[in-house]
């Protein structure tokens, strides 16, 4: 990830917008609808591009993105996280993935679950002021969709339950919960589990001005070897009629989606729906109707995600795979999952957005492809080739300010020549 400071990150992100603060850039582009600058005078936007979707997820869990550290003031962390807008902004991008529910807790003033902890460093202490209304506020304001990412069963990144505040509802529901890899998860094969959460994150779609709702890739949680996730006893009481854990465990987490699908519809009909899973669904190995890859993770077999029956049913309303390898890797190539997911989605009307390893550029534990500043700019320009693709996601925010090796530039230069709005 480097070593720039976040307050460096901060000055960064400022550059970032006055560099691009010319007539026909992004920071000009932005006046679209009545701006400042379409009301003075310049030029709009290059409305001739199709509309496609520019997008980068701000992880907040262990601080990752933002907040730089746990305890700033109020006021510094929403400069913090304002300088994120704007680099969003200034790279021509038009929606933020704001990861507001990290570990079972919250970024709003939630009546279901604690203050998240990297904010304050206290796990339940108010920060003083409300980072999802103003993510919602000042996003839209600079003209970026803002999408409300939430993790549905990840509890704590530690298994002791005393470490957790005393309202909390983990303790306060110890058999909802199970630990597994040093970590804390609620367990999806509880049917009150599964209402909980939903009401958990819904409360957020009833209460701000959000475009979607968006879920990671964490369902059952990733294999860890030697360790079981032990829900045999929920499996006892409501396993009957599958034939194996597998398939019941998999039907949970069809529930979860389909059940949120739903839920989030009634609600507002106007807030989409969707889902960033591990880019695998199946070994073509394993199952001809797979893709041509040999990874070590199937999110079928492994996590208990059927990713593609969820946009087959038309559950969700677009999928974004994490295909975090580049052009020509041998177990897992780009160029064979990308029309694999194409494929799949085709006639559907779920869209397809790419997730991008934008933090495995420049990284020098990386093979020699990702040392390459054109390596993302030649997947985008392959994307062309798939109408199904409607767009890109970045992980993440601090490599789009920080652009170790110029990548995210390049892939500004060559395919961003203006601000577009997304798909609806």
């Amino acid at each position: 990830m480097g070593q720039m400071t976040r307050r460096g990150l901060t000055t960064a992100a400022a550059g970032l917008l006055a560099a691009t603060a010319l007539p026909g850039t992004a920071a000009a582009d932005s006046a679209e609808d009545g701006s400042p600058a379409r009301a003075s005078g310049r030029r709009p936007a290059d409305r001739s591009q199709k509309r496609e979707f520019r997008g980068m997820w701000l992880a907040t869990v262990a601080n990752r993105d933002w907040p730089s550290q746990p305890g700033l003031p109020a006021a510094a962390q929403r400069q913090e996280l304002l300088a994120l807008l704007d680099a969003a902004a200034a790279r021509r991008l038009n929606a933020v993935i704001f990861q507001v529910r990290p570990t079972a807790d919250a970024l709003w003033p939630s009546p279901y679950e604690p203050w998240a902890e990297y904010l304050t460093g206290v796990q339940g202490r108010d920060p003083g002021w409300d980072p999802l209304g103003t993510a919602v506020r000042e996003a839209h304001a600079r003209g970026l969709e803002l999408h409300a990412w939430f993790n549905p069963y990840r509890v704590a990144n530690h298994t002791d339950l005393t470490r957790l505040v005393p309202s909390h509802p983990a303790r306060l529901h110890p058999d909802w919960v199970v630990p597994y890899g040093g970590k804390l998860y609620y367990n999806p094969g509880l049917p009150e589990v599964r209402r909980f959460v939903q009401d958990a994150m819904l409360d957020a779609v009833a209460r701000y001005d959000i475009d979607a709702v968006h879920w990671d890739d964490y369902f059952y949680p990733y294999p860890v070897a030697g360790q079981t996730f032990d829900d045999t006893e929920a499996f006892a009481r409501y396993g009957a009629g599958f034939p194996d854990r597998a398939a019941w465990r998999r039907d949970n987490t069809d529930q979860l989606v389909r059940e949120m699908g739903r839920r989030v519809r009634e609600i507002k009909r106007q807030v989409r729906f969707g889902i960033s899973p591990f880019a695998v669904w199946r070994n073509k190995a394993t199952d001809p109707e797979g893709s041509d890859t040999r990874a070590g993770v199937q999110t079928y077999d492994d996590l208990y995600a059927d990713t593609r029956r969820w946009v087959r049913e038309r559950w969700i309303d677009h999928i974004v795979p994490q295909v975090y390898w580049n052009i020509g890797f041998q177990a897992a190539d780009y160029a064979a999952l990308v029309p694999w997911w194409a494929e799949t989605v085709r006639g559907t009307g779920v869209h397809l957005y790419i997730g991008e390893a934008l933090y495995k550029a420049g990284d020098p534990a990386q093979p020699a492809a990702w040392q390459d500043p054109a390596e993302l700019s030649r997947h985008l320009t392959f994307d062309r080739g798939f109408p199904e693709v409607r767009g890109n996601v970045w992980f993440s925010a601090e490599e789009v300010v920080q652009d170790r090796i110029g990548a995210m530039a390049q892939v500004v230069a060559d395919h961003y020549p203006s601000r577009v709005r997304p798909p609806r």
